[in-house]
């Protein structure tokens, strides 16, 4: 059953809680926005519930890349009810380890993008702007 409200826009849906998340939303019905670095890894998630997985290439440290997910998300489902920033990567070793630069190459992933600051915000403030517009309010309303 096919929703006609606007569903969850999901990074990291490739695998792990990503893929399991994408797939409960589907499961109940809804319309997913999935983003991987390869779509190709959302080919199963496409396969299954065919033209409700809008499969989107994203790496969530390209700024540009968000932006044009997110827009492509919107135009194609006319806004969205979810964020799942689920996308990054763990980094396993004792602490002696790990080097310095592997450990700040996770955060920047993870949590930040030096260029542009946190992932989440760029996501949810990117997600609310549009949401704001459907509205007709103005941005900073």
């Amino acid at each position: 059953m096919t929703t006609a409200r606007s569903g969850p826009f999901i990074t990291g849906a490739s695998r792990g809680f990503g893929h399991v998340w994408a797939r409960a939303a589907l499961d109940r019905g809804d319309r997913v926005a999935a983003t991987a670095r390869n779509p190709r890894d959302l080919q199963d998630l496409s396969d299954a519930y065919g033209d409700r997985v809008l499969p989107l290439t994203l790496d969530v440290t390209d700024r540009p890349a968000v932006f044009a997910a997110v827009a492509s998300a919107v135009a194609a489902f006319g806004g969205l009810d979810v964020v799942v920033n689920n996308a990054g990567y763990g980094l396993f070793g004792m602490v002696e380890e790990v080097t310095e630069e592997q450990a700040r190459a996770q955060m920047e992933t993870n949590f930040f993008d030096r260029r542009t600051g946190p992932v989440r915000h760029r996501l949810v403030r990117r997600i609310g702007c549009a949401r704001r517009a459907e509205r007709g309010l103005r941005a900073g309303a």
